[in-house]
């Protein structure tokens, strides 16, 4: 038997799994880096976070992503050759944090890696009748492999678009796993780029659970600020969009789009959530020349109600939902405020109360991905809709 088939099956075969989970998300502040212990499998997954850090990206770093960041006319020799200096910097990143920690890379089992998203292309957002659903992240697992002397698993959205999905929103699989509680009605909402949740019912009944992409979260504010506020990345804590006006004309041609009208599930990205479709709403709605902070106070507020919207056509107030929040938009303060005016019968908390660290949680979902790769299977869904039964990541090995 191939040596690294040996490695595999007694990693399986262990009782806890030691995994250090990766994520870059659409806004490109850095590599998060979880160490997660992992035990069981399926619904009998156990996670403990054991560490955790966000590794910043170098403003050059950055804007080398940005060159080919969800653009059409990206050129085809950067991406090939971004795809393996990510995955070098990614695994120099966890080896200087491992050091930092006193750890060995021999200490642990697995990485999951989902590497950088650079583009992202649904059927109903590319619109070309003969392709398929299709999403691409780079950085390469076998480069991280064969860097940290880790066994990488990688690449976990290509089995969802395979399988009939649209390759997002992924945490669905991990939320089941890790936050359903008998009894109580949760929704594990995600503002990051893209704004998501889940659902996750009381009554544990896995055909009624679902997961979604909403809309903007942080990605639009973000852009807004990296133009008009050099060295700046985003508006800490509100500051900026609190001392604007939200301009409601702005806000209907913002809200005035077939995405958010659409049913669930869907997904989408920065490809439609930009500064053009700011122009064209700015254009739209005869507001061509608003103080920037309004503008930032009318974007907060979209990117609320499209979370809101899609909240209460979801759930009624008899559901008595509690939302538990995670990603970067939790931290903005203005956005938590017209989301809890917004959706008063609900109680609003964050992952911190189910012990995960809520900045660590897309990391620490990735790591229980890659779990169920080595030690699980496909998780049941009943074949529904963009929510494939499947088991996903691809094995890099590092020899």
């Amino acid at each position: 038997m191939n040596v690294n088939i040996k490695k595999l099956f007694s990693i399986a075969s262990k009782s806890e799994r030691q995994i250090i989970g990766l994520m870059s998300g659409t806004s490109m502040d850095g590599l998060d880096i979880a160490w997660c212990s992992c035990s069981g499998s399926g619904t009998s997954s156990r996670i403990k976070i054991q560490n955790f850090t966000t590794v910043p990206f170098s403003s050059e770093f950055k804007e080398e992503i940005k060159s080919v960041f969800s653009r059409r006319d990206a050129d085809l020799q950067k991406v090939c050759l971004l795809n393996e200096q990510i995955a070098i910097t990614h695994a120099e990143m966890i080896l200087d944090t491992l050091k930092e920690w006193n750890v060995s890379p021999s200490d642990f089992d697995l990485i999951a890696s989902h590497g950088q998203t650079i583009f992202h292309a649904p059927k109903q957002l590319h619109g070309l009748e003969n392709y398929p659903n299709a999403t691409l992240q780079i950085a390469d697992g076998d480069h991280i492999a064969v860097k940290t002397g880790i066994i990488t698993i990688c690449d976990f959205r290509q089995k969802h678009l395979a399988a009939g999905g649209e390759g997002a929103p992924l945490a669905v699989y991990g939320d089941y796993l890790i936050f359903s509680k008998e009894g109580e009605n949760r929704i594990m909402l995600n503002i990051g780029g893209i704004s998501n949740f889940t659902y996750l019912p009381a009554d544990l009944d896995a055909s009624n659970i679902f997961s979604t992409d909403i809309g903007p979260g942080n990605t639009m504010m973000d852009q807004f600020i990296q133009k008009h506020y050099p060295g700046m990345y985003y508006d800490e804590d509100s500051k900026l969009a609190r001392t604007g006006k939200v301009n409601f004309g702005l806000l209907a041609s913002l809200l005035d789009h077939e995405f958010l009208r659409a049913g669930f599930p869907k997904s989408t990205g920065p490809e439609l959530f930009n500064l053009q479709y700011l122009e064209n709403a700015m254009e739209k709605s005869v507001q061509p020349h608003l103080p920037n902070e309004d503008i930032l106070a009318t974007l907060c507020k979209f990117s609320a109600d499209c979370i809101v919207k899609s909240i209460l056509e979801s759930f009624s107030e008899k559901d008595s939902p509690v939302i538990y929040m995670s990603g970067g938009g939790m931290h903005n303060p203005l956005m938590v405020e017209h989301l809890k005016n917004g959706v008063p019968f609900a109680r609003f908390a964050n992952t911190e109360e189910l012990n995960i660290n809520p900045d660590a949680k897309e990391a620490a979902l990735f790591a229980i991905l890659a779990n169920e790769t080595v030690a699980g299977g496909p998780i049941d869904f009943g074949g529904r809709l963009q929510v494939p039964s499947v088991c996903m990541g691809k094995i890099c090995l590092p020899n």
